[in-house]
């Protein structure tokens, strides 16, 4: 090894003797500050330094890919989590977004369950699902193992006894006091709405205390069942003691989750998009189908830590290697048009060189000051004629190219569903990088 790599490595271990012991995440970056890894750890120093322990055969117990990342990092970063659980969440949300080159888990789109619960049906249901509904329940999750979230909804089903069958139950269906429920009623696992057996009244109960449950500590719960557990071993009953203990572990690790505010999945609430894509053909009076959309946005707060960024959708779904980040470089203060501008300058400059292909949709988060801007910073570039459009958030007026009234779709209109995910991908994406930026300064810039 050269002297020069001698000194890289003895840097990043100084820095490593910095880092906290507790959770979080670690970001290897390369010299251009790009992020080539992203982990995560229950102890940050311990595991990020074990990659730099002299006389340690990386090549045997990691990979040679892990090898030849490292002969390519500069410095390491690290995101605290307050657990293991957001440490979790974070790496999967991030390796998503970032795709660093690395990172071979998580850049699917396979997604962390959800616990649903069916609130608006008379005999609500409770299902785990990876593609909850788009209305209509209550949802709890993600969490982190779909293995445990399975095991915790048989011992909640022995305690509450409501439905996980798909029947459409109806309190008005008077032939339901002819249908015979199936085992779990017999096994007192559920209470059979399916015949009857509850009224609606009785079985909203259930659920409300079941919300209740999971939204509290669950200590009532938790505290008979380990005297039920004491009990059992004091009277050598050691297999019921031993189930019981496994139940208390199951209704423990429910805290294993995040929410769906904070731990956003977007992937797991986009709807099929063959319909709006027809209609949105023919709004534009477009002669070609609409296959590319690029949506961009800017963030910042009174002016800091600006950032822009762009999303691709191709045929109505997230296109996530054509994601972009965009440091604000030549805007001061806070001047969203000119932000704007910035990032599509920066952006189809190579697609004029015929680098890239030109989408058939420029989405602008934003109203018709923001479109405005787009469409000078297009003049200015000298570029061919592109559709592009805006759309302002609460009123979710969409302004189209060329025209200063604002078209109103209603609120189930497929196009504007479509529209609005674009919108909020953008916007999320922006929101994301920006607050890692100006938390931590770590992720790099890489347009």
């Amino acid at each position: 090894m050269s002297a020069k790599a001698n000194r890289k490595i003895e840097t990043i271990r100084e820095k490593i003797r910095s880092f906290p012991a507790g959770p979080g995440l670690y970001f290897m970056k390369d010299s251009g500050d790009k992020v080539l890894y992203i982990g995560k750890a229950k102890n940050l120093r311990c595991r990020v330094s074990s990659y730099f322990q002299p006389g340690v055969d990386l090549s045997a117990s990691r990979g040679p890919k892990i090898v030849e990342m490292l002969c390519k990092v500069e410095t390491v970063d690290i995101l605290e989590t307050p657990n293991e659980v957001d440490a979790v969440l974070k790496e999967a949300r991030l390796v998503k977004d970032i795709r660093p080159p690395y990172n071979t888990d998580l850049v699917d789109d396979k997604t962390f369950p959800y616990l649903e619960i069916t609130s608006r049906e008379d005999f609500p249901g409770v299902y785990i699902t990876r593609k909850p509904r788009q209305k209509g329940s209550r949802l709890f999750g993600p969490f982190t193992s779909a293995k445990d979230l399975r095991g915790v909804l048989v011992v909640l089903q022995k305690i509450f006894r409501f439905r996980t069958c798909n029947l459409n139950i109806s309190e008005d269906d008077g032939k339901r006091r002819f249908f015979r429920p199936c085992l779990l009623y017999s096994i007192k696992q559920c209470t059979a709405p399916c015949g009857a057996k509850i009224d609606k009244h009785e079985y909203k109960k259930i659920t409300r205390d079941l919300v209740k449950f999971l939204r509290s500590k669950r200590s009532i719960i938790l505290r008979q069942l380990r005297k039920q557990m004491a009990e059992a071993s004091e009277a050598f009953q050691y297999e019921k003691a031993a189930m019981l203990r496994d139940r208390i572990r199951l209704i423990e690790r429910l805290d294993q989750r995040g929410s769906p505010d904070e731990n956003v999945q977007p992937e797991v609430f986009a709807a099929d998009p063959t319909e709006a894509l027809i209609k949105l053909r023919e709004l534009l009076q477009r002669p070609e189908p609409v296959r590319i959309i690029e949506g961009i946005d800017v963030a910042n707060i009174s002016g800091a830590e600006a950032v822009g960024s762009l999303v691709k959708f191709i045929d109505g779904k997230p296109f996530k290697s054509g994601y972009r980040r965009f440091k604000i470089k030549t805007v001061k203060g806070i001047d969203d048009y000119a932000m704007i501008a910035e990032v599509v300058k920066r952006r189809y400059k190579y697609a004029l060189r015929g680098e890239e292909l030109w989408p058939d949709l420029v989405l602008i988060d934003g109203g018709l000051g923001h479109l405005r801007a787009a469409e000078k910073a297009l003049r200015e570039m000298k570029a061919p004629d592109i559709t592009i459009a805006s759309i302002a958030k609460k009123e979710e007026d969409i302004y189209l190219q060329g025209k200063s009234t604002p078209l109103k779709l209603s609120a189930n209109s497929p196009v504007r569903k479509l529209l609005q995910y674009v919108r909020d991908e953008a916007h999320r994406f922006a929101q994301h990088y920006h607050h890692i930026l100006r938390g931590k300064k770590m992720l790099g810039n890489k347009s």
